[in-house]
């Protein structure tokens, strides 16, 4: 389920790279952000959100990764889908285990 994207992969990387570029340097730290995305036409927060996103998959940011993000969303999604399977066991055994109780003609 993959939501549409408002602006296109290329421009986000671009966008993204130049800001972190930016912000390495002590001397252009400050607003680097702002003053890329105003460049660019990009919403300010937006593109904070980016560069907060490839530091963190750079390994420079504390947090969780995109991949480590995907990974727990697999996991989590297998999960529900295994419960439901153990649900439904659970539901057949209780009625079959019934049907051997009830006394036969």
């Amino acid at each position: 389920m993959s939501t549409r994207q408002r602006h296109p992969a290329e421009l986000r990387e671009r966008a993204t790279r130049m800001a972190v570029d930016l912000r390495k340097d002590p001397e252009t730290y400050r607003g680097a952000v702002k003053r890329v995305a105003e460049q660019l036409g990009i919403n300010t927060e937006t593109l904070r959100d980016w560069v907060k996103k490839a530091e963190i998959d750079e390994g420079t940011r504390p947090g969780v990764t995109s991949a480590e993000s995907a990974r727990i969303q697999e996991l989590e999604r297998e999960n529900r889908e295994l419960r439901r399977a153990n649900q439904i066991l659970k539901s057949s055994a209780a009625f079959f285990a019934a049907e051997f109780d009830r006394p036969s003609k």
